[in-house]
């Protein structure tokens, strides 16, 4: 069985804003979502910035208080996102719903978890005693809690299976909804990423390994494919997409923003933190993802790169879409959002799909911000800068992962 898949919702809550409509111009006109750390003391971090969420505020979800206290900052912003996709989906399962329960699934990853509760609970038993530690530490905590709560609250009683795969988490979460939906076991999909780690903990760990910028200036310090680069930016965030199974959404009148048509999947098996720097594995989730899309040199194809602003990430990448496309890769329209957002981890890949289904339905290419010194290495045509208006057919995410991770998702511009 093969069935059309196709996106009907979409759900942000990110460094450059907390709804699509938000997040969508801002990327667009080159706002920075990174500024210094305010949600845990730096004064022994050698790293001062990071991608936050901003005036953040759960009622505007219709997320109650009491939910609200109990949640970790990872849950709060998955449940977020999905209230989002779920209304601008127009899907609602249940006896006066719009789908049958057994037929909706969640799959929503993250790649850490309830950072912030392991965190805080931790300190209390070492400060204060075991009886002190919160009932609720675990089932706060797992990384799989924000997938159980958006079925909760959306009545999903199908399949409901987190991911976890580092960076690449909600870039595998949605190639494994679509094919959920292609081969016929679900008919709508909750599919995304969530993640709230700037904590203490967290930075220090990330920083120790030398993955982090050092950057003073947080405007000029997320730097993919510039020879300037130093490191990520850790970010925090959520991103969701509904998919759904094309004849079901077409029946219910919905609006259709892209359609899902390819996935690829692989893994370096060459190192726990760094990628593979020929870019073979890499490249080979890409040309599954292409191949299984359809992929012609015809297509006008964008691609929403990792580009994580490594020394790395960045090169390897590189060498992967060429390895992938050939020649292709030097007409590609390729950016990296992450200039912008910071690398918001497990929820990283999701916001960028979002960001490539709105790139594909209105023809604009987002810019990779600050770009002003590309590396020679990175000969691509990587936006600098400034949005870029193109008759956009395909779009392709592209996703990284520590131990060796490589997602990608495929999709075509809707035409009915």
């Amino acid at each position: 069985m093969n069935r059309r898949v196709v996106v009907t919702g979409t759900g942000v809550v990110t460094p450059v804003g907390n709804d699509v409509r938000t997040f969508w111009k801002n990327l667009l006109d080159g706002v920075c979502g990174i500024d210094f750390i305010t949600l845990t003391p730096t004064e022994d971090l050698p790293v001062k910035i990071a991608g936050e969420v901003k005036d953040f505020n759960p009622a505007d979800y219709e997320i109650e208080a009491p939910f609200a206290r109990k949640q970790d900052r990872f849950t709060i912003f998955a449940v977020a996102a999905a209230w989002q996709a779920m209304t601008e989906a127009g899907l609602k399962s249940g006896e006066d719903g719009n789908i049958d329960p057994f037929r909706f699934g969640v799959y929503v990853g993250s790649g850490i978890g309830g950072f912030n509760t392991q965190v805080r609970e931790t300190e209390k038993i070492f400060n204060e005693g075991a009886k002190w530690v919160s009932p609720l530490l675990i089932p706060t905590m797992i990384s799989n809690i924000a997938a159980g709560n958006i079925a909760i609250r959306n009545k999903a009683c199908g399949p409901c299976l987190p991911v976890v795969t580092a960076c690449a988490t909600s870039t595998h979460a949605i190639g494994e909804a679509y094919r959920a939906i292609k081969h016929g076991y679900v008919d709508a999909v909750i599919a995304g990423g969530t993640e709230a780690a700037i904590v203490h903990l967290a930075v220090a760990g990330f920083a120790n390994a030398k993955a982090l910028s050092r950057a003073e200036d947080p405007k000029y310090a997320s730097l993919p494919f510039n020879k300037n680069r130093g490191g990520f930016v850790i970010a925090e965030g959520a991103a969701m997409l509904v998919l759904e199974e094309y004849e079901h959404a077409v029946a219910r009148g919905a609006e259709i923003i892209a359609e899902v048509c390819g996935y690829g999947n692989t893994c370096d098996a060459y190192h726990v933190t760094a990628p593979r720097p020929d870019g073979l594995t890499q490249a080979a989730a890409i040309r599954q993802a292409l191949d299984e899309a359809g992929y012609t040199s015809d297509d006008v194809l964008y691609i929403n790169a990792h580009g994580t602003g490594t020394a790395l990430n960045d090169v390897s990448e590189t060498a992967a879409f060429k390895l992938a496309l050939g020649d292709d890769a030097y007409k590609a329209h390729v950016s990296s959002i992450k200039a912008a957002t910071g690398h918001m981890l497990g929820a990283a890949g999701a916001a960028e799909a979002v960001a490539s289904v709105l790139a594909l339905k209105n023809g604009i290419v987002p810019p990779t911000i600050n770009l002003d010194e590309v590396d020679p290495e990175c000969d691509l045509d990587y936006t600098p800068n400034k949005p870029v208006e193109a008759p956009l057919t395909m779009a392709i995410s592209d996703s990284l992962g520590f131990g060796g991770h490589n997602g990608c998702v495929a999709f075509r511009k809707y035409n009915g």
